[in-house]
């Protein structure tokens, strides 16, 4: 198989539900810390709530802007959105999505597990977000040139 044949080809929320199910069997068989269920818990509902919180804001702004919020079609993009939570970070979205995986990893209590979100970061960055920003830079040139130049992919 060619790698760039996993260019824009799996929805990221599923990217992202096969590591957190991955998590979740590993968490089986990795060393787990002993620590007070309320406060992982707790810790774990503040970081999924930041999360949930950068991914609505995204799909919120896209609406808004009436562009296309399709990852798997970044040619469809109407619209340069760099107002709002995009004007924290280029992707709030998968950042939403890493800060969830981040609290499914301390829910589990198992250290290792935070392998997982850097996975997703590492297979979004290759397969989801390099051929989303070739598309946008196509379409949109030198204003997206000039906002990839003041606003992180990440944070």
């Amino acid at each position: 198989m060619h790698i760039q044949s996993l260019e824009l080809k799996i929805p990221p929320p599923l990217v992202a539900a096969l590591i957190a199910i991955a998590m979740w069997g590993l968490s089986i068989i990795v060393p787990t810390l002993e620590l007070p269920t309320q406060y992982r818990v707790a810790a774990a509902i503040a970081i999924a709530l930041v999360g949930g919180a950068f991914s609505i804001a995204g799909v919120l702004s896209f609406r808004r802007a009436r562009t296309s919020v399709s990852p798997m079609k970044p040619e469809l993009a109407s619209t340069l959105v760099s107002s709002g939570i995009y004007h924290i970070t280029r992707n709030p979205m998968y950042v939403g999505m890493s800060f969830v995986l981040v609290a499914w990893a301390v829910f589990l209590a198992a250290p290792w597990l935070l392998l997982g979100p850097l996975v997703f970061c590492f297979y979004i960055g290759s397969f989801q977000i390099a051929p989303e920003e070739k598309a946008l830079s196509k379409i949109f040139g030198a204003e997206y040139a000039a906002y990839k130049a003041r606003v992180r992919r990440w944070l």
